[in-house]
């Protein structure tokens, strides 16, 4: 009898069966990593679920609130607040959308054009991750001073006739969204790069072997296998940009151009409306996870989250 018929007898091997040290050790490693989920997420949104539901101290101070369920907060802001709701998706939408036409070809460029040239590769990806090196506050008061009334952009836009003579761009929701795609594209392109990366060049040149032209490849092969790369790069677009101050407070800073973000950290810090602005950020995150969810199963790659 042959080695191979003599294990068909014996049918399939039993899988191991976990001892009591094995278990003990995976929770050991699951240990630490569940103590900082608790303590540093699980508390923190219990926190803030509570905090949602407070009601002030009668005839107490400014600032003093007590334990109640008062779930007619959440009504109430909404009620106020949702133009900035609203708004805060639209432009993250925008940053996103805008982000993707520009990152897409800049990942495919450095990804498959540069391919077989390190050198240039490096340098690319360095221009790319460059502006981390640089304070999210920085680069966005730089696009301030860009962007100003005596610059240069709006200087020459005047003397083309494409803006009026008493135009401006800052302060208006073009600044805004400019801010949000230029600070959030770098994290657009690096997964659609990762996903570029990892694509067969074999395949692409199938499609012209089958006679499909460039623009038919790129629809049929290399946008769908890069889906994976798009998808995580909306997600990692959209979902801080959904929640930024800094660029609608430093670029806006008006009531045509406030987010949802500049509110809640003024309820905060400046008005002291906790329950307000706890309410607020509970229906920001309820509205992203949401809209998140729908998406990635839309897209149809659930195996992301």
């Amino acid at each position: 009898m042959s080695i191979a018929a003599a294990l068909a007898e014996q049918g399939p091997a039993a899988a191991p069966v976990p001892t009591r040290q094995g278990r003990g050790g995976a929770f050991g490693l699951m240990l630490p990593g569940t103590v900082y989920l608790v303590a540093f997420f699980v508390v923190p949104v219990v926190a803030l679920l509570a905090t949602s539901l407070y009601v002030p101290v009668p005839g107490g101070d400014v600032g003093q609130f007590q334990p109640a369920l008062h779930w007619q907060n959440y009504a109430d802001a909404l009620g106020q607040f949702w133009p900035q709701l609203l708004r805060s998706f639209v432009f993250a939408l925008l940053a996103t959308v805008f982000s993707l036409l520009i990152g897409f070809p800049m990942a495919y460029l450095i990804a498959v054009r540069a391919r077989g040239r390190p050198l240039l590769q490096r340098m690319l990806l360095v221009l790319i991750v460059a502006p981390f090196f640089t304070s999210f506050i920085l680069r966005t008061i730089a696009w301030k001073q860009i962007l100003a009334d005596d610059a240069f952009v709006v200087t020459a836009l005047k003397w083309l006739h494409l803006m009026p003579a008493d135009g401006r761009l800052t302060a208006t929701a073009f600044a805004v969204v400019a801010g949000l795609t230029y600070n959030f594209l770098p994290f657009m392109t690096l997964p659609i790069y990762a996903s570029l990366e990892r694509l067969d060049p074999r395949l692409i040149e199938a499609g012209g072997d089958l006679y499909a032209d460039g623009l038919t490849t790129f629809r049929t092969v290399t946008l769908p296998l890069s889906m994976p790369g798009v998808v995580s790069g909306t997600l990692l677009t959209f979902i801080p940009a959904s929640g930024d101050y800094v660029n609608s407070s430093l670029l806006g800073n008006n009531t045509n151009t406030s987010m949802i973000g500049q509110v809640i950290d003024a309820r905060f810090f400046k008005v002291l409306d906790y329950p307000t602005a706890a309410a607020l950020s509970v229906v920001l995150m309820v509205a992203i996870l949401v809209l998140v969810g729908l998406y990635v199963r839309r897209a149809g790659t659930e195996d992301l989250v």
